[in-house]
């Protein structure tokens, strides 16, 4: 079984299949062959795969070049991503349909890939002679939004109100708005949304609504962010929690603690059942404001919801809790947290331990630092060497050299200055053992 999801192995029976007497492959096995590649990154192997499909008789589709363009993508690799847009008329041997076309655009102009994208646009007016439709029209509205070109963007809309098949929708003057909003032009955003809904009888959904809320509130606006989901429930549009979120978040960020709570609590009474996003949120700020109580009483009301505490939420907690001088409680969840089927990161030990550090809590650092070793964390470099350094002051000699011994075991090197720090010290306490010990340990980890 194994050996049959392994991608090499599939690629070499792939190819002794080829070689059967009266046995051709056809766009479906290419198509399935490269879907597992493309899904185990095998991107030499793709290469030869598509090197090979350009002797084959067979016909293809260009469903395989659109996967291939959004794996691709997934991975990073833009170039590939259109790489694969003009692999498809010389395998294929027929122009790029529209999907094609706004498949790579959207996905070079989504990654923020906008030369890419431009060359794409050059060679499809060159060409290729499809007019653009509405969801092309849509791309390129974004992509010169994204380009911070509005005015380019705006002249796209006019040209779309001259075409009868492409006339301005939803997606159209969302996009707009978004741009407007992320240049900080809230009114003119605001002016376009009353159009949309006067001029072209376009009803906006929470998504459109969501767009100026978020807009208000990277504006320093929270209020008017408000008053739009006053008007969303007067329109008979009902707000969604990412509408609620965005706001919450909005006036978090204006240090307005009272306010929050109440959208909060106007959420829940509205219905909406809050998520992991919005808890953290509030979570976040009143661990900020010092109220760390609060954030630990939504953590509980969380669980009782069966809402699901994501690993952000608990690194704010532990954050928040550091914050407040209460490292046991930080600790106590380090050490338990993962019997509960809770899945920490290193940041969530980096956190706590450069708390420690900072504060000189030593004996606490200690510990922590043993428990991070045996679960497979490394601490940040700079806050290990601190540590040393403050282990050495203290004259904290063995421990010093206990925790240097498990750091370098991981692959740790001190800088110099801990270094010399750690060395004085066990020179002046006459433990010349140590020395060797380190230095051999020094010597395995360079070799």
């Amino acid at each position: 079984m194994k050996r049959e999801k392994d991608p090499q192995h599939a690629f070499k029976m792939f190819n002794m299949v080829a070689e059967q007497k009266g046995f051709n492959h056809n766009n479906a096995t290419y198509a399935t062959i490269l879907q597992k590649l493309a899904q185990c990154k095998k991107f030499q192997a793709i290469d030869q795969v598509l090197h090979q499909m350009t002797y084959e008789t067979c016909k293809f589709h260009e469903g395989i070049f659109i996967n291939l363009m959004k794996h691709f993508s997934k991975f990073s690799l833009h170039e590939k991503v259109l790489q694969m847009f003009f692999s498809i008329q010389p395998i294929v041997r027929e122009r790029p349909s529209p999907k094609a076309i706004s498949t790579c655009l959207n996905l070079l102009v989504e990654s923020n890939q906008i030369d890419l994208a431009r060359q794409l646009l050059l060679h499809a007016k060159r060409t290729l002679i499809h007019k653009p439709n509405i969801c092309i029209f849509n791309i390129l509205v974004k992509y010169h939004c994204k380009s911070g070109d509005l005015d380019s963007a705006f002249e796209i809309v006019k040209e779309m109100r001259n075409s009868k098949i492409s006339y301005p929708n939803l997606i159209t003057y969302s996009t707009l708005m978004d741009g407007l909003c992320q240049n900080g032009r809230l009114k003119e955003a605001f002016e376009l949304f009353e159009e949309m809904v006067s001029r072209d009888q376009i009803l906006p959904d929470p998504l459109t609504y969501n767009v100026l809320i978020k807009g208000f509130c990277s504006g320093g606006k929270a209020d008017r962010a408000r008053n739009i989901i006053e008007f969303m429930k007067k329109s008979g549009c009902c707000p969604n929690i990412i509408n609620y979120s965005t706001l919450l978040n909005g006036l978090c960020k204006e240090g307005k603690l009272q306010e929050a709570k109440e959208v909060f609590d106007e959420m829940k009474s509205f219905g909406l059942k809050p998520d992991s996003v919005s808890y953290t949120i509030l979570i976040n700020f009143l661990c900020r404001s010092g109220q760390i109580d609060e954030a630990v009483e939504l953590l509980k009301e969380m669980k009782e919801h069966e809402c699901k505490a994501d690993i952000v939420t608990f690194n704010v907690i532990l954050g928040g809790l550091c914050r407040v001088g209460r490292f046991g409680e930080a600790l106590e969840m380090l050490k338990e947290l993962p019997h509960e089927g809770v899945y920490l990161n290193k940041a969530s030990y980096r956190i706590v331990l450069n708390f420690l550090t900072q504060k000189c809590e030593l004996k606490e650092a200690i510990r922590l630092l043993g428990l991070m070793l045996d679960r497979g964390f490394l601490p940040h470099y700079a806050t290990s060497n601190e540590l040393l350094v403050h282990l050495c002051k203290a004259g904290m000699t063995d421990s010093a050299v206990m925790a240097l011994l498990g750091l370098m075991e991981k692959g740790f090197q001190p800088r110099p200055d801990s270094w010399e720090f750690l060395i004085g010290l066990i020179c002046r306490d006459r433990k010349l053992l140590y020395v060797f010990e380190m230095l051999d340990e020094l010597i395995l980890t360079d070799s």
